[in-house]
């Protein structure tokens, strides 16, 4: 089942931990060589602050988290999803694309358009996992609209790069 997480779920402390940890696992095998050592995707803070705003996302199987996905309309007029995880051992059971199609689905709902996701890409090698999503994405049809430099958007995250980065904004029109 998939559905925007009750926003009551933001203060179970057990819920938004497990969701933190599952996007934080998943996005450590994910990015590896991108990010320096130790570096987290997200914590139990901003997950919480997703749910209370009604951006989270979450796929279950019998009362278990197996996926995730914050999903927003940004105020440019688009849709947008992002950190779209799958539970690791049930990668390939269709879980993203269900939930690209759950956002899909919502953005047509809310008259939006235009879906937008955003890909971290490394500038200087070729990241297996990135490169797996550039194609996937493609064939689910996005397309790149926008080749953005990552110390130009995020200044901040920067100095948490191993690695000179870029990201690719993808659109589909719905």
């Amino acid at each position: 089942m998939i559905a925007t997480a009750d926003p009551g779920l933001s203060s179970d402390d057990r819920f938004v931990a497990a969701v933190a940890a599952l996007v934080n696992e998943v996005y450590a095998a994910a990015e590896e060589g991108i990010w320096i050592d130790g570096t987290v995707r997200t914590n139990s803070a901003e997950i919480a602050a997703m749910i209370s705003a009604g951006e989270l996302v979450v796929a279950r199987e019998d009362d278990e988290v197996v996926g995730a996905m914050r999903l927003q309309s940004l105020p440019s007029g688009e849709g947008e999803f992002g950190m779209l995880v799958a539970h690791p051992e049930r990668r390939g059971a269709g879980i993203g694309r269900d939930l690209i199609a759950y956002a899909e689905s919502w953005a047509r709902s809310e008259g939006l358009k235009t879906m937008q996701l955003e890909l971290l890409y490394p500038r200087t090698w070729t990241h297996p996992v990135k490169k797996f999503l550039h194609d996937w994405y493609n064939r689910l049809g996005y397309e790149v609209v926008r080749h953005g430099d990552f110390a130009e958007d995020y200044p901040a995250l920067v100095p948490r790069l191993a690695t000179p980065c870029d990201f690719l904004v993808f659109h589909k029109t719905l």
